[in-house]
């Protein structure tokens, strides 16, 4: 549909976006290890870490030597496993562009939290939907959806440089792009696509991260805040931080 590249959304609260470059580091580090492993590593891990319905259902059961953890567990562990490197890199760009403002809003340990409960969140819908489904759901898309739901209700009037049709560069609003992306999901759902993507597990990202923002973003940090509101915070925060801009660089981490 499109290719986030870059949002003009500048860091206010925070320094360095420390969880969401971890959560992308960690994500890289497990696809490599799985990757270098071979491929009957890799299955072994899809099955002892992935979020396998039936399993957690109680229909079904893994063969022992798959067994390696407690399978509630897997409602998170599922989200750092993935396919491909296209399947990495696709949910990694959208949560480098995306990500580091959600954290910003709602602070690193607050946002964390919110990105393991929104991938909980899209196992638990694509567990309620396919109950029997003996499947290893794997991907990060559940909890980048709730992110994506996130920034759609903190900033959809910023700014966002996109590659639409994934090579047209155009710079839109961002509730154009994300609005248009989480409509996507909702049809692909209710129509029941049959292919390899969990439309179920995007589904329940999103409403997870359009619930759990109110919750754990910031009390100063508004909804659906406009460019205006947010360029008046960034001046205030700059006029009563003088002495500290002064006396200490300030990060030029982020994006202008």
């Amino acid at each position: 549909m499109f290719i986030p590249l870059h949002d003009t959304n500048r860091l206010r609260h925070i320094r360095f976006p420390c969880v969401t470059i971890g959560l992308i580091a960690l994500n890289i580090l497990v696809y490599c290890t799985t990757t270098l492993g071979g491929e009957d590593f890799s299955n072994a891990a899809m099955l002892g870490f992935g979020f396998i319905p039936s399993v957690v259902h109680h229909y079904a059961e893994l063969a022992p030597q798959f067994v390696v953890m407690p399978e509630r567990w897997s409602y998170l562990t599922y989200s750092f496993l993935h396919l491909d490197i296209l399947h990495l890199g696709g949910n990694m760009l959208f949560l480098w562009v995306f990500g580091d403002n959600v954290e910003d809003a709602m602070g690193h340990l607050r946002f964390l939290a919110f990105y393991l409960l929104s991938a909980a969140g899209g196992a638990l819908l694509h567990g309620l939907v396919a109950p029997e489904s003996q499947a290893p759901l794997i991907g990060a898309s559940g909890a980048v959806a709730g992110v994506v739901a996130a920034y759609l209700l903190l900033y959809p009037r910023n700014k966002v440089w996109i590659l639409a049709l994934a090579r047209i560069p155009v710079r839109v609003p961002a509730w154009w792009a994300l609005a248009a992306w989480v409509a996507l999901q909702f049809v692909m759902f209710l129509g029941m696509s049959e292919d390899q993507i969990s439309w179920a597990c995007h589904v329940g990202g999103v409403l997870a991260g359009a619930v759990m923002v109110v919750v754990f973003k910031r009390r100063d940090v508004p909804l659906l805040a406009s460019p205006e509101a947010v360029a008046e915070d960034a001046t205030s925060a700059t006029a009563g931080n003088v002495e500290v801009a002064e006396s200490k660089p300030a990060s030029r981490w982020g994006r202008q």
